[in-house]
């Protein structure tokens, strides 16, 4: 009795939080999801292997391994779950990385997560995403932006200022990677905005399991040779990450061969 009692009494818990589009983590017997109410999911945790990347668009987003493959130092706007920074943690030897991410409800659900506590090569700090890319004191090789709330995507992390602050915050040769909805009726004209920041130097792709389209955005001078380089490196990649990159790096190169600026003038 007391079991059912504990059940009901945290289905009830999840129940208000829902009403009120506060975050919280839904705990099953194999995985644990993030959720702001029961019509979508956030983030995914299988128990067993934490540090796996469990929805495909997580997965796609790792193909800025395909424009930058030894990132230095990585950004990411919008913890979640914490999936991608537990990852690259893991998987890219030396990298920094920061996780922004506005909602401390979220933050507070860390340890659910199994997000490692902050030290020297991470760093999760509760503020405004927007705000934080404004913010050029230390520049990033990649930033990951996946800052969603229970309405969608935020609108501050879509307006054409800030993805002028997102190519500042870059350093040359670094990449820009958003998560977006297919559903979301303003999509295509968030990759306009990116297009005119970063001189067209964008490819947009479908994720995996589709839902999601993910947009990388590159800032440098030698963006025409970067599918050549794409093809030589990718197997280099391959035995350092539990992801199939070989069939993102397809995804990727096959947008690169048939982008316009991919073919040296």
């Amino acid at each position: 009795m007391d079991e059912f009692v504990d059940k009901l009494l945290g289905d009830m818990d999840a129940a208000v939080q829902t009403w009120t589009g506060n975050p919280f983590a839904h705990e099953g017997d194999r995985e644990i999801t993030l959720r702001f109410d029961f019509s979508a999911t956030q983030s995914v945790m299988h128990k067993a292997d934490p540090d796996n990347l469990v929805l495909g668009y997580t997965r796609t987003m790792m193909g800025f391994l395909m424009f930058q493959p030894k990132p230095e130092r990585i950004a990411m706007i919008g913890l979640g779950g914490g999936s991608l920074a537990k990852y690259c943690l893991r998987h890219i030897p030396d990298v920094h990385f920061t996780a922004i991410e506005i909602n401390p409800r979220v933050i507070a659900l860390r340890d659910k997560f199994r997000i490692p506590p902050d030290g020297p090569k991470f760093k999760v700090i509760c503020a405004d995403g927007a705000v934080y890319v404004r913010n050029r004191s230390k520049l990033v090789d990649v930033l990951l932006i996946d800052g969603f709330n229970q309405d969608g995507q935020a609108r501050q992390l879509c307006s054409a200022e800030f993805y002028a602050h997102c190519y500042a915050k870059l350093r040359k040769g670094g990449v820009l990677v958003v998560n977006m909805l297919n559903s979301d009726r303003k999509c295509a004209t968030y990759i306009t905005r990116i297009r005119e920041r970063f001189d067209d130097q964008v490819i947009a792709i479908e994720a995996e399991l589709f839902g999601n389209r993910i947009v990388f955005a590159y800032k440098g001078t030698d963006f025409p040779l970067l599918a050549t380089r794409m093809r030589e490196g990718v197997g280099d990649l391959g035995p350092m990450h539990t992801i199939s990159l070989h069939v993102i790096a397809q995804a990727v190169i096959e947008q690169m061969e048939q982008h316009p600026l991919s073919i040296p003038a």
